[in-house]
């Protein structure tokens, strides 16, 4: 796994890199940076699996960093890293998409927790499994809200979903919607979404039950360009790829 750290502490800097390579020869220091614009940099020299950035930096902050690598669509999974339990960052930065967020001083326990947590994701235990029972049963665990919203996804990923829409449904801020999602389910709710709407997807084009064309409209999407955008990126395949195979 290659990772990069944008820290602008010389003393963080060194603590963490030391934390992560104590733990496995796996995971490789591709770069380290002292403020979000060197880091954007190496991001794009190096191609980072995984990022773990410091909230305040100068020149570009974490949170701007995430932005830019995101419009640059830099692929890579991102570890925010704050000086305080500064609440309201923490939940923007789930609505980004941010796979985590610690808190100083960061402990080896907190480290090897979110390692551990993208080596299964990038293994894909955590992809959506097929299930005989509804998707909300399968996050027992999850808030009562986050179940409705399985259930609401389960039942209308055909149609027009939307988050702020959904979340107004609820009777809760957007946000609150997006933390409480992440928080339980482990990804963004958009991201969720997708992956399941091209799932139900691959059920269609392998079993044949709709023409090609009308895949995309019988799973949420008005675009069938951007359907097959997001089909290879969530398979790694085109469509066509992809029914080759089946």
């Amino acid at each position: 796994m290659k990772i990069l750290i944008a820290e602008d502490e010389p003393r963080a800097m060194r603590g963490l890199r030391s934390l992560i390579t104590s733990l496995s020869p796996e995971y490789q220091i591709v770069g380290e940076a002292a403020d979000g614009s060197q880091a954007l940099e190496l991001m794009q020299a190096t191609h980072p699996d995984v990022v773990f950035t410091d909230l305040k930096m100068p020149r570009m902050d974490g949170i701007a960093l995430i932005r830019a690598a995101k419009a640059m669509s830099l692929s890579a999974e991102y570890v925010l890293v704050t000086a305080y339990e500064e609440f309201e960052v923490a939940r923007q930065a789930i609505c980004l998409g941010v796979f985590d967020y610690l808190v100083k001083p960061i402990t080896v326990e907190d480290v090897q927790r979110v390692l551990a947590r993208l080596e299964a994701k990038r293994s894909g235990a955590e992809e959506i499994q097929e299930s005989k029972g509804s998707l909300k049963d399968q996050y027992p665990e999850a808030h009562p809200l986050v179940r409705k919203t399985l259930h609401i996804i389960e039942e209308g990923y055909a149609s027009r979903l939307n988050q702020k829409e959904l979340a107004t449904t609820l009777g809760i801020s957007q946000e609150y919607l997006c933390y409480l999602f992440n928080k339980d389910v482990g990804e963004p709710f958009s991201k969720f979404l997708k992956k399941y709407r091209i799932e139900a997807a691959k059920r269609l084009l392998s079993e044949r039950v709709v023409p090609r064309d009308e895949v995309p409209y019988s799973v949420g999407f008005s675009d069938p360009k951007y359907f097959g955008k997001v089909f290879r990126e969530i398979t790694g395949m085109s469509v066509t790829e992809y029914l080759k195979m089946v």
